[in-house]
């Protein structure tokens, strides 16, 4: 009788957790999904805007990379100060500036000013990511994780793949200013939900922070992504200035590395790293996240300038990732349980590199169907790989370390889709560079720039083919 009694008080513990955590999963998401959002829809109103404030569409990309490296620049600092000053007092604080500073880039009368407010806008993104996310973490038993990291899942996944076709529409039926205003009732909502339901956690005391680590981390990763944004196409001609960028974005990575060692409270602790399952999602899953970031950038560009197909077609056939995405969704979980994480990241692995391989044989004539299943089917791989990553990476971590881990996890992340779309860049433009300007016709260097991203796969394929059998279990409830 009182182990049935526990047994029903466990469920009923568990019921009400899953429950508890379920809203504040959601507003969190939402959050995650603004953050995500914004960081690519920008780039279909790119010749608006450059209209508009009377300069070059290419410069307007300036405002993308701003806003990008300012997030990757300012995650490692979120871990303190939400030890700090507490996670609903910063979280809340970052929907604040990120609202504010959205209504200041619609009301931009030039691009310093935009490029400007776009940086204000990032920092606030770069506290609402990993801020929200350890707010769940800390509220939410490992035996609900895998439920509540679906929902902290699919902002990464939808709002890449939406934003274009949003992006372009915002633009045709408004004007570009909707793009940013269209955050403010968001925004808004987020905050009044916030103050409502996040667990007012106190802060607690805790070392200074590692400002030498910070302003090491905050350059190694700033000159890391500009390096390679400038080896993207359509940037500075010749490759001196971006390999220069590059050199120093390594020596610094170096400087960094030593510093953390050494100091007695570094920025960011790598301990989680000797955790098999956090291993193996935040450095194979970085390879992984990569490789998926830079799909969703050369379509489009394989579409358009490849086939020459008009902008809308290409639009709503990368939709059809969404639909893929939509689909798997209220299997990933169910398979997770099932199969155990170490079955389902191969097979999303395994399927996603097999897509890759037939999207770098797709031509023109291919048929139509052809084209509309594989990347359907990519879609349903990346939904299933990366929330088994998500699911995994904290399985293992206990409380005390869960704070450096999401920084850490949460830093890895960023940088790793940042990486993936100066990653298919870098690809065509080293083509185009070897093989000589129009050289190999509109639609082979996509097709190289896919098999290369095939090759990446393996990575994170044999990472997970040594992966223990049993990783993950207790969040899987198996």
């Amino acid at each position: 009788m009182v182990t049935v009694t526990a047994r029903v008080d466990r469920a009923s513990t568990r019921r009400r957790s899953a429950t508890l955590n379920r809203p504040l999963a959601l507003l969190v998401a939402g959050t995650f999904f603004m953050e995500n959002l914004d960081g690519t829809i920008i780039a279909t109103a790119a010749p608006a805007i450059a209209a508009d404030l009377g300069v070059e569409p290419v410069d307007v990309n300036l405002a993308m990379t701003a806003y990008l490296v300012t997030i990757a620049v300012g995650i490692p600092i979120s871990g303190w100060l939400t030890d700090r000053f507490g996670g609903r007092r910063i979280l809340m604080t970052a929907i604040a500036v990120f609202t504010v500073a959205s209504l200041l880039c619609a009301l931009s009368v030039n691009l310093p000013m935009l490029v400007g407010m776009r940086i204000l806008q990032g920092v606030g993104g770069a506290l609402m990511v990993p801020v929200g996310r350890l707010v769940v973490l800390r509220v939410t038993d490992k035996r609900d994780l895998l439920d509540a990291v679906a929902y902290l899942t699919w902002p990464a996944l939808v709002a890449p793949v939406l934003a274009p076709a949003l992006g372009g529409w915002i633009t045709t039926v408004a004007s570009w200013h909707w793009i940013f205003l269209i955050n403010l009732p968001l925004g808004v909502v987020a905050l009044v939900v916030a103050a409502r339901i996040v667990p007012a956690l106190d802060g607690r005391d805790l070392p200074p922070l590692d400002w030498t680590g910070f302003v090491l981390c905050a350059a190694t990763l700033a000159a890391l992504l500009i390096g390679l944004e400038l080896l993207g196409p359509q940037q500075v001609d010749g490759a001196l200035v971006p390999v220069a960028v590059l050199v120093g974005a390594v020596a610094l990575a170096l400087l960094t590395g030593v510093w953390f060692r050494r100091a007695a409270h570094p920025l960011l602790r790598f301990d989680a790293l000797q955790q098999q399952s956090f291993r193996v999602s935040n450095v194979g899953g970085g390879v992984y996240r990569l490789v998926i970031s830079a799909v969703p950038f050369l379509l489009p560009l394989l579409f358009q300038v490849g086939f020459g197909w008009s902008p809308v077609r290409a639009g709503l056939l990368v939709l059809l990732l969404f639909l893929g995405n939509v689909t798997i969704k209220p299997a990933t979980s169910p398979l997770i349980r099932h199969f155990g994480f170490r079955s389902v990241l191969i097979g999303s692995i395994l399927g996603g590199l097999v897509v890759l391989v037939g999207l770098a044989l797709v031509r023109p004539g291919t048929p139509l169907p052809v084209t509309v299943g594989l990347l359907v089917l990519s879609g349903v791989f990346r939904s299933v790989g990366f929330s088994a990553y998500n699911s995994l990476q904290f399985a293992d971590v206990d409380q005390p370390g869960m704070t450096d881990a999401n920084t850490l996890a949460s830093t890895l992340q960023q940088v790793a889709v940042g990486l993936g779309v100066a990653l298919g860049a870098v690809v065509l433009r080293v083509v185009d560079l070897v093989a000589g300007p129009g050289t190999l016709g509109p639609v082979l260097p996509y097709a190289i720039a896919f098999g290369v991203l095939a090759a990446l796969m393996v990575h994170p394929l044999v990472e997970a083919l040594v992966l223990h059998r049993a990783a993950g279990n207790e969040v899987a409830g198996r």
